[in-house]
């Protein structure tokens, strides 16, 4: 068994962050992570973020990543297990044990803190011919084009207009291939207005109140019928248009990775507005679960600047709660982070999230 103060479950923005904070402070952290390398969906970021300076304002993801692992290993107290599947959580008295396959080898690692930041997974759209080679997600997309420096095809589709769907979109035509068209289902583009002008300024069409209704090959993606939807989402029967395509990336929206969250017996709630159930937490995204923390998409699905303050706060709340830090220095330390993310959440996209978490803490406080 391997004991420490602090345990993270995810080596995204998140916990990267909380064990930055956490440690600076003194507390001995364990940060495990089932992929062979730190950073989570940072290194597929190749766009500059938004926000202000505080908050990596022009700044590259991938070097966000950079910058987060070399803070992380400049201190001494953080242990970061890679390769290293949590399966499982289970009480212990004091704080939890988690069940991790490390090394082909199943250890159990004792905390007394926890924190969950494992992320998203992302939502699938199903339709004939959905499970032809050439459909696949825009994170895998990223995965072979950013990190891998793979074309998927030629001829892309995109089925989504959010943020991640128009970055994704700008990125394949910086690669070489070409967004033959972006389709989505709302009357209106889901993402940010500048991101949607880039994509258009190059030629590319954004379909709205349309769809996909099938797509047709052989072994592989050949092409796609579109079809435009109404009001209540029934197709328009006489407005399908055939488009030759050999891949069609699915960018339709996120949920929390919560499985994890779910084991431990922490209580749900169904935000809308932040990718569905999510944990109920407090002001210190202390979950109902004494000692379990989220942060990051499981706590709802936001920007991954958002997920870097809740790691931030937790860790601060963590060093706190382990006698790190005095009551008044962590007090004025999480205002300054809980203000920084508020600031986030300002935006015409940001304030319906906003609302959604001011609505789960008072939710978590009252209970």
């Amino acid at each position: 068994m391997i004991k420490t103060e602090f345990a993270i479950v995810g080596a995204g923005p998140a916990g990267l962050s909380a064990a930055i904070e956490a440690a600076r402070a003194g507390v001995k952290v364990v940060l495990a992570d089932e992929n062979q390398r730190p950073g989570g969906q940072l290194f597929k970021q190749i766009h500059k973020f938004f926000g202000s300076e505080a908050h990596h304002a022009g700044t590259r993801g991938i070097d966000i990543g950079t910058m987060l692992l070399q803070q992380v290993s400049q201190q001494k107290n953080v242990e970061i297990m890679l390769d290293s599947v949590v399966w499982g959580i289970f009480r212990a008295n004091p704080g939890h044990t988690l069940g991790v396959i490390h090394n082909s080898k199943n250890i159990h690692l004792k905390a007394r803190k926890v924190l969950l930041a494992t992320g998203a997974t992302e939502n699938v759209l199903a339709f004939p011919g959905w499970t032809l080679a050439g459909v696949m997600g825009a994170g895998a997309i990223q995965t072979l084009v950013n990190v891998h420096r793979v074309l998927p095809g030629k001829r892309v589709l995109m089925v989504g207009s959010g943020n991640v769907g128009l970055i994704v979109s700008y990125q394949l035509l910086q690669a070489g291939a070409e967004v033959v068209a972006i389709v989505e289902a709302l009357p209106k583009i889901g993402g940010y207005a500048v991101h949607a002008g880039k994509v258009a300024r190059t030629g590319v069409p954004i379909l709205t109140s349309t769809t996909v209704k099938e797509v047709h090959g052989k072994d592989k993606v050949e092409k796609a019928v579109l079809v435009q939807i109404d009001e209540n989402w029934q197709p328009l029967n006489g407005t399908e248009r055939e488009l030759e395509v050999d891949v069609v990336c699915l960018a339709c929206g996120l949920s929390p990775l919560a499985e994890l969250a779910w084991i431990t017996g922490c209580k749900f709630t169904d935000v809308p507005e932040l990718g569905g159930h999510v944990p109920i937490h407090n002001e210190n995204m202390e979950t109902t679960v004494s000692g379990i923390y989220v942060a990051g998409d499981l706590a709802g699905i936001e920007e991954a600047s958002t997920a870097i303050e809740e790691g931030r706060l937790v860790g601060i709340a963590v060093a706190e709660a382990l006698g790190y830090l005095a009551a008044g220095e962590a007090k004025d330390k999480k205002t300054e982070i809980s203000n920084r993310a508020e600031q986030l959440r300002e935006g015409p996209f940001g304030i319906t999230r906003k609302q959604a978490k001011e609505q789960l803490i008072c939710r978590s406080l009252s209970e």
